[in-house]
């Protein structure tokens, strides 16, 4: 089933967004919206938007501005424009309410992916309760991450710097153990191109929020998390740095967060060797929270 394509404009500053819907065709179960990373894009998630919608969701997601079809011209690629940062998170929220008021019977859960794990984590904090329950996938404790990079590890404008301890193949075999996945992710022309200079700084303009338990404790207590992460992901940590965001969560009093480190696993789950796996976890949690 091939997505309908749609878009509206960004509050912020104009910026045309694109975004993709998967409609199951079963008595539908919630919505889940997905937000994807940086340097891709959202029909990278054709293969669980498919898993979800045959388990009983709507999936919806959009490709965030400066990627996929959000760019006025492949110049443009990478660039969070006018509304920089800011302006992505209010996206991602604008989409939430739309959605939301679209389907005001169904959960809404917000399914995100590294650099849009960023912005949901930043989202729950405003908008907590326009969300049934959050996946954090690929993620990190931002600010100790970005305490790393100023130290001098892996980032920059180039992604493939993040392949450091890895057998070097292409430059991206940090994100997946899957040749074949990653060979689709090089040859993809809206996949690891070059950042501006200004990009990934901009990721980390909430880092210290991210981490202050009293904005956390701001979320609503119910909200469910899940945080699943590949043990070998970069931004993992060896897993100590999800581990350390999950407890920040239980130490803001949410009762319900669920962490599952993958061994051996890189950083994008869904297109890992083990991606089935990945999959009926988070479809599993998902129909938890849907009885």
């Amino acid at each position: 089933m091939q997505p309908t394509r749609a878009t509206f404009t960004s509050a912020s500053d104009a910026t045309t967004i694109t975004t993709y819907a998967w409609k199951t065709e079963r008595p539908p179960r919630g919505v889940v919206q997905l937000s994807h990373g940086l340097a891709e894009h959202a029909l990278r998630y054709e293969r669980l938007a498919q898993a979800l919608t045959a388990a009983g969701y709507h999936v919806y997601a959009s490709d965030h501005r400066g990627h996929g079809r959000s760019v006025a011209s492949a110049k443009d690629l990478g660039s969070l424009g006018v509304g920089g940062w800011a302006g992505l998170v209010a996206d991602v929220m604008a989409f939430g309410r739309d959605l939301r008021a679209r389907h005001p019977g169904l959960p809404l859960f917000l399914l995100s992916h590294s650099m849009g794990s960023f912005a949901a984590q930043q989202v729950v904090l405003d908008a907590s309760d326009m969300y049934a329950g959050l996946v954090l996938a690929g993620s990190t404790a931002l600010d100790v991450m970005a305490a790393a990079l100023a130290q001098g590890g892996a980032g920059g404008g180039d992604l493939s710097s993040f392949n450091a301890g890895f057998t070097h193949r292409t430059g991206y075999e940090w994100l997946s153990r899957d040749e074949a996945e990653v060979d689709k992710y090089v040859a993809d022309p809206l996949c690891g191109f070059a950042l501006p200079a200004d990009t990934v700084p901009q990721l980390f303009t909430a880092a210290q929020r991210l981490a202050d338990p009293a904005a956390l404790r701001r979320i609503r207590e119910g909200l469910p998390i899940l945080v699943v992460s590949g043990q070998a992901d970069p931004l993992a940590g060896q897993g100590q740095l999800v581990g350390l965001l999950a407890q920040r969560y239980r130490d803001a009093g949410l009762t319900d967060v669920t962490l599952h480190v993958y061994p051996e696993a890189r950083h994008e789950l869904f297109n890992e060797t083990n991606r089935d796996e990945v999959t009926t976890r988070v479809t599993s949690w998902l129909n938890d929270r849907t009885r």
